[in-house]
């Protein structure tokens, strides 16, 4: 038997013929398939040592350590990788739909070690194909469901302390050490509708007409589009019916006009705090939203996919409908499979302006 040390293609100072990786690939030997992958410059895709492909000549290979290190350097991983790949993706997507189900389902948050272990993975790797999947971390995943139950409770309890009991609180005092961060207020205010806080808010124009943008303790609450500044008013009123709204605000318009100038220059950073309210699964859709580049666009089940949901596209164009954070959440992103438009909150004449305004961006 003979041992391998992984190097790096600027290490590979031996002859290829005279490497020991070159022997595993030789014998095809799949015990080292996850020590190092070998690329062929010739052809620019890289394989497993164990890859049934006829051998290349030694002077064009390169070894890398790893498949990432591989694609980092240019070379595209063959059919057989690209067909493990989707066999590997599709059994994590089914892993971490019964995950989401778990934490759903339990009334004590479960741990990261029992999830990992019900999946039949370790921790760490357990850790990072969930938030590739569902792009957020098992505990941010729970911290979301938890919220939207104590939204639900607080909404239809007519007790705060019944509420958090039956939102899985085992202890009021745990729940009103977090309260405001979940609520972004007091709880017993949230249930009467915002009663007691404030919430700053500013109404301008934009090449889409008019723009409301307000803001609570957490971050921005609501980006409003509309014909009619009145309505946006009185529909952020209606969103928070006791709270203290608090309008023209010399320096809070010049947050509002950092928005604008986001809606002119899609491709710079808002890099405003967002208070985002939502379920798990919502919350889900929203973080894959905004890893969509400006300048593109990505079809309903695109994003169910993404998300480890392929067959919950009505629920992904739900979410897109519930989003009231225009641009910053970019939902106007997402179209049918066949490219055409679909619905949106603020009219499908704004979606196609905003489109059409990102399509002149430099690719």
């Amino acid at each position: 038997m003979y041992s391998i040390r992984n190097t790096g293609p600027a290490e590979q100072t031996l002859s290829t013929e005279k490497d020991p990786r070159w022997q595993a690939v030789v014998e095809r030997n799949p015990d080292f398939d996850d020590q190092f992958v070998y690329a062929v410059k010739t052809t620019g895709i890289y394989c497993r040592p164990s890859s049934p492909s006829r051998h290349p000549k030694p002077e064009n290979v390169i070894f890398f350590s790893s498949a990432e290190e591989a694609e980092a350097h240019g070379f595209r991983p063959s059919k057989r990788i690209q067909q493990d790949q989707g066999s590997t993706n599709s059994r994590h997507i089914k892993l971490i739909s019964r995950a989401c189900w778990q934490i759903e389902q339990a009334d004590i948050e479960p741990s990261l070690n029992t999830l990992a272990t019900s999946a039949g993975l370790s921790p760490f790797h357990f850790h990072r194909v969930f938030k590739a999947i569902t792009g957020m971390t098992p505990k941010k995943y729970a911290q979301a469901h938890r919220a939207q139950r104590v939204h639900n409770e607080l909404t239809n309890s007519h007790s705060v302390t019944r509420a958090i009991y039956d939102a899985g609180f085992n202890s009021s005092s745990r729940f009103y050490e977090s309260s405001r961060k979940i609520l972004g207020m007091k709880p017993l205010d949230f249930k009467e509708g915002g009663n007691n806080t404030d919430i700053y808010f500013a109404v301008g124009e934009c090449y889409l007409g008019a723009i409301l943008v307000a803001q609570s303790i957490k971050g921005i609450c609501a980006i409003f589009l509309g014909n009619n500044p009145d309505k946006l008013v009185r529909d952020l009123q209606d969103r928070f019916p006791n709270a203290n709204l608090i309008g023209n605000d010399r320096l809070y318009e010049q947050l509002v006009a950092r928005v604008v100038g986001f809606l002119e220059n899609p491709e710079m950073d808002l890099q405003l705090p967002l208070d985002i309210q939502g379920t798990a699964f919502q919350k889900r859709v929203w973080a894959a939203l905004q890893d969509i580049p400006a300048g593109t666009t990505v079809s309903y089940t695109d994003i169910a996919e993404k998300i480890g949901s392929p067959k919950s596209v009505r629920a992904v164009a739900g979410a897109c409908g519930a989003n009231l954070l225009a641009v910053a959440i970019p939902c106007h992103r997402v179209v049918r499979r066949d490219g055409s438009l679909s619905g949106y909150r603020w009219g499908i004449e704004r979606k196609q302006q905003l489109l059409d305004k990102e399509s002149q961006l430099s690719p």
